[in-house]
């Protein structure tokens, strides 16, 4: 990792637990507050110990879109939990075969770079 990836990273990290600290929920209310504040928290703990090994630069970067990503949406829309993914136009295709194997790629393809971290569900 370059000095200035790592600059970049540290500063994202920082960037993460300020907008934690100072994070109000939309309704208002001090109990969802809190556990929205809990969540950004251990969010962003488990996405940067489970990056931390990463050395290609390219999936570094792809890392650091993602984060960016998802702090201004979540900014944008006052929601720290990531904005859900719709299935693709005949998304829902046998259990085996070659037609699940075609809408796994589609999925894969469709997934927005703010939720490259997670696994599907």
């Amino acid at each position: 990792m370059t000095a200035s990836t790592r600059r970049t990273v540290l500063s994202l990290y920082m960037r993460v637990f300020r907008i934690a600290r100072s994070w109000q929920a939309q309704s208002g209310v001090k109990s969802d507050t809190e556990t929205e504040r809990k969540y950004i928290l251990q969010e962003a703990g488990t996405l940067f110990r489970q990056n931390q090994q990463l050395t290609d630069q390219e999936s570094i970067k792809r890392s650091i879109e993602e984060c960016e990503a998802r702090i201004e949406i979540g900014l944008h829309y006052r929601n720290p939990h990531p904005r859900p993914t719709y299935l693709p136009p005949m998304g829902l295709a046998t259990q085996k075969g070659r037609k699940l194997k075609a809408q796994q790629r589609l999925r894969k393809q469709a997934k927005p770079i703010y939720l490259q971290s997670h696994d599907e569900t």
